[in-house]
């Protein structure tokens, strides 16, 4: 890498973006890491980055409110002249029902979460990556934006719809050297798997094993760096063959 330049991963205190975001601090960026609410696991995984001789910033906001968003994000370009280069929108909830269950509430909470967080953070960012002719976005999609999955409606429809979001953002930016990318995680072990009925899940993933955080990174770390540089608008599904 021949110039610094900042990594911003929202809900980055835990799971996915926890790994992800200690990923790319090993690659040589500076990782902002956004999160809404829980500071001691955002505390933590700045601690465990700077251990390993890292640069993280916390960066705290909740996605879903654009206002709060464009503060958080205008006063982050404001505070340092490093880029803000690449983005990974890895924020995300379920809220599992079977949809005649469903309330307005239940849907709307996934939705806004994944499709509007996407909208707040990337928006105000994209502009700094067109005049600087570089970056990388990242979007944390979903099997289950892909194949579907039953009692998932909700999280099915947003993880879908920003699949579409990559694919169509993919081809506005693609002249400007900036790069748009999906990666679409089957069942992994998170907190997320609690409760759920590992031995009917195993039986439905031809590697019959649950995937980790850290291949998840893995792939996310290879579509930000240069040697990705001509893979755009698409989807890396990380499920076991899943899907």
């Amino acid at each position: 890498m021949t110039a610094p330049r900042r990594a911003l991963v929202t809900g980055a205190s835990r799971g996915i973006g926890a790994a992800i975001a200690r990923g790319l601090a090993a690659d040589g960026y500076a990782v902002l890491l956004n999160y809404r609410s829980r500071d001691d696991e955002a505390e933590a995984v700045q601690r465990a980055i700077e251990a390993a001789g890292g640069e993280a910033h916390l960066a705290r906001f909740d996605v879903t409110d654009g206002d709060a968003a464009e503060r958080a994000l205008n006063a982050l370009l404001a505070s340092d002249p490093r880029p803000i280069a690449v983005v990974v929108n890895n924020a995300g909830v379920a809220d599992d029902v079977p949809f005649p269950a469903m309330t307005a509430r239940q849907w709307e909470r996934v939705t806004r979460t994944t499709l509007d967080g996407f909208f707040h953070v990337t928006r105000p960012l994209v502009m700094p990556m067109v005049r600087a002719r570089w970056g990388r976005i990242v979007n944390v999609s979903s099997v289950s934006g892909v194949i579907g999955n039953r009692g998932q409606v909700n999280y099915s429809a947003a993880k879908a719809g920003l699949i579409g979001a990559t694919k169509a953002l993919a081809q506005e930016l693609a002249k400007r050297k900036i790069t748009v990318n999906a990666v679409a995680p089957g069942p992994i072990d998170t907190e997320m798997l609690e409760g759920a009925p590992l031995p009917h899940i195993l039986a439905a993933i031809p590697m019959r094993r649950i995937g980790t955080v850290d291949e998840v990174a893995g792939a996310v770390r290879f579509l930000v760096s240069d040697a990705a540089a001509y893979i755009t608008g698409q989807v890396i599904g990380i499920s076991g063959g899943l899907g």
